[in-house]
């Protein structure tokens, strides 16, 4: 596969709106995946074929992108206000926001079928667990960084969690 196909290949996916492809063929493996608020920098993979493939960038719409306003406040005049993220809402309620220090997939259990790090109201203390956070095998634990009660959780189990997206809201003591 040469640098052209694999151009090809991944305006195809572009324009067809796929989120994630996969193609192994002989020595070669190519894994696409685009989408998130943040394009991680180019990334060059060496195949034993082929030599250096740069990496092609892509166009990303962020998820859960708010649509344009039909009708409402805009059809009457009055400016539209954006709409407050959660975390944005969490900070004006006084919570301190736990954010993910790594990309990774947020479990919030040590082990399936393990009851949860924390819970929705319990108290925790700076430095106790909240979660795992799995990135290239590695078990994280995300620890509190403030004491307080667990008052908001933002992700739930299971879910791809990207650097800096919040987890968690803990009303301070």
């Amino acid at each position: 596969m040469n640098p052209k196909e694999i151009r090809d290949l991944i305006e195809f996916l572009v324009e067809k709106d796929i989120a994630e492809f996969e193609l192994e063929r002989g020595d070669v493996k190519l894994h696409v995946k685009r989408g998130g608020t943040s394009q991680p920098p180019p990334v060059v993979h060496m195949t034993p074929a082929l030599g250096p493939i740069p990496a092609i960038p892509m166009p990303v719409t962020p998820v859960g992108a708010p649509s344009p306003p039909s009708g409402g406040a805009a059809a009457t005049g009055a400016a539209a206000q954006p709409p407050a993220t959660p975390e944005a809402e969490a900070a004006e309620a006084g919570l301190f926001i736990v954010k993910s220090p790594i990309v990774g997939t947020f479990y919030e259990a040590p082990s399936p079928g393990a009851p949860p790090f924390v819970r929705i109201g319990d108290s925790v203390q700076e430095g106790q667990a909240l979660c795992i956070i799995e990135a290239m095998k590695l078990m994280n634990e995300i620890e509190a960084e403030v004491s307080g009660v667990l008052a908001k959780a933002f992700v739930s189990n299971g879910t791809p969690v990207e650097y800096g997206m919040p987890l968690f809201g803990i009303r301070k003591q």
